[in-house]
């Protein structure tokens, strides 16, 4: 395991010729060269807080200490955060000004640090950290994301993430490239989960039930597409097992420029959503959460309605009405 200065230096001269993800666009952004997300040379931060919409054991009592990161390097026709994610909305912060909001969260009783679309930034967010954990503050890190990762820069991150929440979109390298942009995330997304699951393993709790280390991968149902869910059920069964711990979310909402494009415009229908959870079922998946069907999608948290700024106070969503298997 690479010591946090090393996993620094590695991940920061991916920067200077960029390679963080796996568009892999080469620009230097520590010179102010933007590739494809468009990040530059400091971190952008759209909102941060102690977030109660993630799953229950990172949710918890108190709330996941979530930063909300501008940029993104996928083009989601669907974003429901596309404000920050793919038009840049949100302030730019120096390392110490991260490190100020890691201190702030870890303060104010968060169960962990949840880093959100952190792929662009990972240089200064590991720097951050590890300065408020040369002051005695340390929390498991969440890493938060798409599922389009590098499995190289991935590596480069082991030891210092303890659980990855990650998604599996599609199945298909055409509804990748229609829905993100991205006709390759099928094979890359697929090759990072392993690589989180090799690193981190099953979910594990602590007594009062808080995630301390693991994979959770979600598997948001879009619409006319049940089948490349059911696909991913079978491919994780395969190639992980039915231990690992899954999301089924049926939280579609059209948004962003999904509202004009057909299928991309309407919600998952309750007999496409049931079929994939019939699936889960049929494979034997026990670990994880189905949300409800009937349970619309707060207001208050859907990314274009959501304010800038921070802290963010607490806010229920329908993710805490998942009933756990």
């Amino acid at each position: 395991m690479t010591g946090a200065h090393e996993q620094g230096r590695s991940l920061a001269a991916a920067a200077r010729r960029c390679t963080l993800c796996p568009r892999g666009c080469g620009v230097n952004r520590t010179a102010g060269e933007r590739g494809f997300c468009g990040a530059g040379n400091l971190p952008q931060v759209f909102r941060y807080g102690l977030h109660h919409g993630e799953e229950p054991p990172l949710s918890g009592s108190r709330g996941s200490g979530t930063i909300f990161l501008s940029r993104c390097t996928l083009r989601c026709l669907y974003c429901q955060n596309y404000p920050w994610s793919q038009q840049g909305a949100g302030r730019e912060h120096t390392v110490p000004e991260l490190a100020a909001m890691l201190r702030d969260l870890h303060q104010r009783g968060a169960h962990n640090w949840n880093w959100v679309s952190p792929t662009p930034w990972l240089p200064w967010l590991l720097a951050a950290t590890a300065a408020v954990e040369r002051d005695g503050m340390t929390l498991p890190v969440v890493y938060n994301t798409s599922g389009y990762e590098s499995v190289a820069t991935l590596q480069a991150l082991e030891g210092r993430v303890a659980v990855y929440l990650t998604d599996l979109r599609y199945a298909r390298p055409e509804s990748a490239a229609a829905g993100s942009g991205a006709a390759d995330y099928v094979a890359v997304a697929r090759a990072a989960l392993l690589e989180m699951w090799r690193q981190t393993g099953p979910l594990q709790t602590d007594a009062d039930g808080i995630a301390v280390r693991g994979t959770i991968c979600r598997l948001l149902v879009l619409p006319g597409r049940a089948a490349e869910a059911v696909a991913n059920l079978r491919w994780l069964a395969e190639h992980v097992g039915t231990e690992l711990a899954i999301s089924l979310l049926a939280q579609y909402v059209p948004a962003y420029r999904a509202v004009e494009r057909p299928p991309w415009n309407r919600p998952v229908t309750r007999r496409a959503y049931e079929r994939v959870v019939a699936e889960a079922e049929r494979l034997g998946f026990e670990n994880g959460w189905v949300q409800d069907y009937d349970q619309p999608p707060p207001a208050g948290l859907v990314g274009f309605t959501m304010p800038a700024g921070g802290p963010e106070r607490a806010a229920t969503t329908a993710r805490e009405a998942q009933v756990q298997k």
